[in-house]
């Protein structure tokens, strides 16, 4: 992903007789760097991992209370971590999903974070 970002750094003014702002000619300094993914632009994902104590249809009333998934989205996504060990449960910044994983934890869920592929 080819984003560049262009900062502009202005250079102190060594005269004490001018109060205008520095012109190319006089000190500001332009520079280039690419950015391989801007930050704005990573979403993560909170994965909910299968356990041996909750029982599925507990799973089910998380994921529609904390959630506010139907029955049948958070059925399939119960499946999804009893018969595969984990699902992807939401996605977005990073922060939401610390909330989410911390409020999975909360309910007595194993869920962790991580970058979306």
């Amino acid at each position: 992903m080819g984003v560049s970002v262009t900062s502009s750094v202005t250079m102190p003014n060594m005269s004490m007789s001018s109060s205008e702002p520095a012109t190319p000619e006089g000190g500001t300094v332009l520079a280039e760097r690419p950015l391989e993914t801007p930050v704005e632009l990573v979403t993560w994902v909170t994965i909910v991992w299968d356990d041996p104590v909750n029982l599925m249809s507990y799973v089910t009333h998380v994921f529609m209370t904390y959630f506010g998934y139907s029955k049948s989205k958070a059925t399939k996504l119960m499946l999804q971590v009893h018969n595969e060990g984990k699902a992807v449960v939401s996605s977005g910044t990073r922060e939401a999903m610390e909330t989410d994983v911390n409020a999975m934890h909360a309910y007595g869920l194993w869920a962790s974070l991580e970058k979306a592929e």
